[in-house]
């Protein structure tokens, strides 16, 4: 499970870095889409991925936190979640009113010369 979930945040970082690179708008606007669900994968795996735990500790038990994943990590992840969205949809208005301007969705607002 480790090594699936290691995997899947590293492609996500490769893929997002080379996206990031490209000379279109939109294409750095996915890069960073991808490496902020890298991130939010990295972070929900340091709560622990213990599967088949209980998810609320029952009163008059004996506790051992190893058996129970982390809430926090989950939460935070759930909250940049939305926030990314948000931002997403914030970079795309920008990005759509940019090209109005511009006439062109090119980094540096301008066609290189050939």
């Amino acid at each position: 499970m480790e090594l699936l979930l290691s995997l899947a945040i590293g492609i996500l970082v490769a893929s997002g870095v080379w996206l990031l690179l490209r000379p279109r708008t939109y294409q750095v606007i996915m890069g960073l889409s991808l490496l902020s669900y890298a991130v939010n994968l990295f972070i929900f795996a340091t709560g622990r991925l213990y599967i088949g735990g209980p998810p609320v500790v029952e009163k008059g038990i004996e506790i051992n936190p190893a058996n129970y994943a982390d809430p926090v990590p989950q939460a935070l992840v759930l909250t940049a979640i939305v926030i990314s969205f948000a931002t997403t949809a914030l970079f795309l208005v920008v990005l759509l009113a940019s090209r109005g301007i511009t006439g062109t969705d090119h980094v540096d607002g301008r066609e290189p010369e050939r």
